[in-house]
């Protein structure tokens, strides 16, 4: 058999030690690096301590046995292959092992080509899902993310230079300008994108169950759990959880959140035992994070340890090249969707777009192109169906009514008397969040 080269770390699992030898030289001969276990539970120490691209296992092992071993492979890394050895070689226990996502078997005494082959067998077929994925999320935040504009392209190559790293992420950008397209690229580009990406809005929950959501409990933790419940850091487990308007966590639970970074661990509300976690943390707020921290709202240490790679989304005002092609990426899903045949924008809706200052940034020119795909009973979208609320000046352009402020808080009175001052339909409309419309009326001093 010719040698292959450090291509895999393989661990071999067998109470047997002249077993463990034998496949220990065998292998190491062929290239591979090789981690030794005699028993499934130190299989599963392991594994949580190191990265593996391969598991050999025996079948009849004391305590836990190859199936359960397999069976907790697939739970905790679903990526690592597994190959099953069983000197009792029945039909039942080779169906069940490969149901369970065993990558193949093989009988004792085997023959040593055999396994060799398996083995590189299972190690390519690794590496060609690897690939696939890869693939598929790149071409996948390829089609999320319009990056027609020089601003959103320097986006971009920031997320690949920091996706296929561990590194926490602090992403800053007005709602609706995409963040969490942003945090779920940078999941899908990384080697972690098997496993969950989980994201969270912390301004959507009290204080008191963002902390169990976040933490899990344990039964009887508090009135009315009536049984034990995993949290979100214990679900993203090997992948990552995407933490939205940090700054919006109170200011206890964001040192709860520092100790999670420091330590790897989480403890479940009602219990003192701690969960070893491997999670990583991206983190997004609507506002420069200096800012928040000058105010006492974001925890200095927090920050700084957030703060490894920032990325900043220009809001759309500021990317203008980005608005019509993202208007027709809305476009193709919402006529798509109504079953409607729609040419395009006519020429006064492209000017609309363009002059609009668009306070609720990507999510409300998403919701423009819906209203307009609804609205127009011609070949193409007029300006009027997307019913921005500029007014053209007699040349046909539109008019300059002010600084952006000021238009933007026009903008604002209009959406609201128009829903007779319902903030929540106001704000869907906007396709801004609500507690973001309620900032923008305090900031401008529309309520007190």
């Amino acid at each position: 058999m010719t040698q292959r080269g450090n291509n895999g770390h393989i661990l071999v699992v067998d109470d047997e030690p002249s077993m463990r030898t034998t496949l220990s030289i065998l292998l190491k001969r062929n290239g591979y690096r090789v981690s030794l276990a005699a028993s499934g539970v130190e299989a599963l120490h392991l594994l949580a301590q190191g990265a593996y691209d391969m598991v050999l296992t025996d079948l009849k092992m004391e305590g836990m046995d190859g199936i359960e071993l397999l069976r907790r492979i697939k739970e905790a890394a679903p990526r690592v292959e597994v190959l099953i050895f069983t000197a009792y070689g029945t039909i039942a226990s080779a169906v069940e092992a490969m149901r369970l996502g065993a990558y193949d078997y093989i009988g004792k005494p085997f023959e040593e080509d055999e396994l060799l082959l398996k083995v590189a067998r299972a190690l390519e077929h690794k590496a060609l899902k690897q690939e696939v994925q890869t693939l598929r999320a790149a071409l996948q935040g390829q089609g999320q993310i319009c990056a027609a504009s020089r601003e959103m392209q320097g986006v971009l190559t920031r997320v690949d230079h920091v996706a296929p790293t561990d590194a926490t992420v602090l992403i800053e950008g007005e709602s609706g300008t995409g963040k969490e397209l942003v945090a779920r690229a940078i999941h899908e580009r990384s080697l972690r994108n098997t496993a969950p990406f989980i994201p969270i809005n912390c301004s959507t929950f009290p204080e008191t169950l963002l902390e169990s959501e976040l933490f899990g409990y344990e039964k009887g933790a508090f009135t009315g759990a009536d049984k034990g419940r995993k949290g979100l850091f214990e679900a993203a487990h090997r992948g990552t959880l995407f933490l939205d308007e940090i700054a919006d966590m109170s200011l206890p639970l964001q040192g709860k959140l520092l100790r999670v970074l420091q330590e790897g661990e989480v403890r479940r509300l009602g219990s003192t035992l701690p969960i070893q976690v491997d999670v990583r943390i991206v983190t997004a707020t609507n506002k420069r994070s200096e800012e928040l921290v000058a105010e006492g709202i974001l925890r200095e240490d927090l920050f700084y340890r957030l703060n490894v790679v920032r990325i900043h989304i220009p809001p759309l005002r500021e990317r203008s090249d980005d608005i019509i092609p993202l208007a027709q990426h809305f476009l193709a899903i919402y006529t798509r969707k109504a079953n409607k045949e729609i040419a395009g924008f006519a020429s006064d809706a492209i000017e609309a777009m363009v002059a609009h200052p668009w306070p609720g940034n990507v999510r409300e020119l998403e919701n423009a192109v819906e209203r307009g795909v609804i609205l127009c009973r011609e070949a193409s979208i007029a300006a009027q169906d997307l019913s921005l609320g500029l007014i053209p000046s007699p040349a046909g352009s539109f008019a300059n009514r002010g600084t952006l402020k000021e238009l933007e808080r026009g903008y604002i009175l209009a959406a609201l008397e128009r829903h007779g001052g319902n903030q929540a339909k106001a704000a869907r409309e906007l396709g801004i969040a609500r507690n973001t419309l309620w900032r923008r009326l305090k900031e401008y001093g529309l309520i007190s």
